[in-house]
């Protein structure tokens, strides 16, 4: 009779059992595998197994598969959350839940009990990657420089370095320029602006016809009328478009101090390089736009893109670095939006407060990415060259801030279901760029050497089919003495190769033109490509 004996105690018995077993002679080992058979209720062979292994088991604890704790509702409501927060990290998600399931609740999205409000709000990072893994998934993109050194007045300027920003106060920032080029530097096309505050991660992105330093200077002033709090600090790189006597005026004007980092040290603008390619890049691509049709469009596209960012794409800052030899330890804060950054900070008065709370309260996530994506649909038409004709449209799409604000209805709306649903289909839109139609290279771009002996390499093919090139190569050396270099054989591979698969064809559909079931139809077009084939 099989004893009640729980998993842990058999392999503690086993590991008592096993230098015993080894030691003992064959009647013992005997006597001691009945009793082990009898005692755990193994198998017998299996016993012996455990019993003749060269290492002792190491007794370890079960674990075993525990009823999830998220269900499906809850994990529908995190996918819910995680499409309205534009699919970004589970560590910036997590914090964030606490701001935006209120948000998709007042909206009328989403109706929660307190339990599983709470339940929902304090899920943690990890178990948000796992629910989410199966919804993954990777672009990639990259583009190039179209910065020219200014060099005229670098020594007026200050040199800040990335190690050198330590301020706690919101008005710092770092500015650079994209160019929507599209892989190709000639000619006018268009830029953006984009300019990250370092101590509370606000962004501000502006479009501009070219780089001239009158358009950069106009979308500074710009900016300042747009940013809730004064700039007090300017850091740029050393682009012509910075480096002029015009911006060192207008920030001396605006009581601005300009600073600079050094040439060749991406590191020393890491803030606004980072929102180049999680802000621009990830929402308009990489293509090329040129005109005014397309600066109208992008502007558009950038009224709608300040708002969802700075009140619904929560970022994570770091804190400490702590370097012990080739180890860095990183500490960041909790993931935060700029614009819950800046209500920490004692910037802004009471009257501006209470009015950034209204717009957040007022807006709509979902219905706020809806129309950033219809934007971007239609700022793609005009892309350079245009994909197509039908494409091309008059007037821009423009940014309605009143559809983004909704009253609530009761319970979730099909608005929800309907974005979640295409968003889980086709993710967020992250470096797109025009595939260009792939060319087959058909043409020459040097003498075939073995064009005078190639009939001859047939005739040896077509009597040996199974010889291989290089047996073919070695034959034409020794016939042809110093004519033909070992560097040569692949050459001849390739020639061999494209021979053997106008052979396979007419190898393999000969016998079809003899065939019952094959309609003469069919017959006569085969016919007509063997024939094709074997004249090639």
């Amino acid at each position: 009779m099989r004893l009640a004996m729980s998993y842990r105690t058999r392999r503690e018995l086993l590991v008592q059992m096993i230098p015993r077993y080894r030691e003992a002679d064959r009647n013992q080992k005997q006597c001691m595998l009945n009793e082990f058979v009898a005692s755990t209720g193994y198998n017998r062979k299996y016993a012996i197994r455990l019993l003749s292994s060269k290492s002792l088991p190491v007794v370890t604890k079960i674990c075993r598969p525990r009823v999830p704790y998220y269900g499906t509702e809850d994990q529908e409501i995190i996918k819910l959350a995680w499409s309205a927060a534009n699919f970004i990290a589970a560590k910036r998600l997590a914090p964030f839940l606490k701001e935006l399931i209120p948000a998709l609740e007042r909206h009328g999205h989403l109706t929660l009990n307190n339990a599983t409000r709470e339940k929902v709000t304090s899920i943690s990072a990890a178990t948000i990657d796992r629910i989410l893994e199966p919804q993954r998934k990777r672009y990639n993109g990259r583009g190039i420089s179209t910065t020219k050194p200014g060099a005229l007045l670098k020594k007026q300027i200050q040199i800040r370095t990335f190690s050198d920003w330590d301020e706690n106060k919101p008005g710092f920032f770092e500015a650079d320029l994209v160019a929507h080029c599209g892989g190709n530097t000639s000619g006018a096309f268009l830029y953006s602006l984009v300019l990250t505050d370092v101590v509370t991660g606000w962004v501000e992105c502006l479009p501009l016809l070219s780089k001239h330093q009158g358009s950069v200077i106009k979308a500074f002033g710009l900016a300042m009328q747009l940013i809730p709090f004064p700039i007090l600090r300017l850091d740029t790189d050393n682009g012509c478009e910075f480096i002029n006597q015009e911006l060192l005026d207008f920030c001396e004007q605006n009581q601005i101090t300009f600073t600079r980092g050094r040439a060749y040290k991406k590191n020393d603008q890491c803030f606004v390089e980072q929102k180049n390619g999680v802000v621009v890049r990830q929402l308009v691509g990489y293509d090329r736009f040129e005109g005014m049709q397309a600066y109208k469009q992008l502007n558009e596209l950038y009224r709608a893109t300040r708002l969802y960012v700075n009140f619904f794409q929560p970022s994570m800052k770091l804190l400490i670095k702590h370097r012990e030899g080739a180890n860095v330890q990183r500490t960041y804060d909790p993931a935060k939006t700029p614009f819950h950054r800046l209500l920490t900070k004692d910037v802004l008065n009471e009257e501006k407060q209470n009015y950034l709370k209204n717009v957040f309260e007022s807006l709509d996530p979902i219905r706020l990415l809806q129309q950033i994506k219809n934007i971007q649909d239609s700022l793609w038409k005009h892309v350079v060259p245009v994909l197509s004709e039908s494409l091309k449209v008059e007037d821009p799409l423009l940014f309605d801030s009143n559809k983004c604000i909704s009253t609530k209805p009761a319970g979730m709306d099909n608005t929800a279901v309907d974005f979640m649903n295409k968003s889980m289909e086709n993710e967020k839109r992250k470096y797109r760029r025009t595939k260009k139609p792939s060319v087959p290279h058909t043409w020459k771009t040097r003498k075939n050497p073995f064009e005078e002996v190639w009939n001859e390499v047939c005739i040896w093919l077509e009597e040996q089919p199974e010889r291989t090139a290089k047996s073919i190569f070695e034959g034409l050396q020794q016939q042809y003495p110093g004519r033909f270099k070992d560097g040569q054989l692949r050459t001849l591979q390739r020639h061999v190769k494209v021979w053997r698969s106008k052979a396979i064809l007419t190898f393999d559909y000969d016998w079809l033109k003899e065939e019952l079931l094959v309609e003469e139809k069919f017959k006569t077009k085969l016919h007509g490509k063997i024939i094709r084939e074997a004249s090639i």
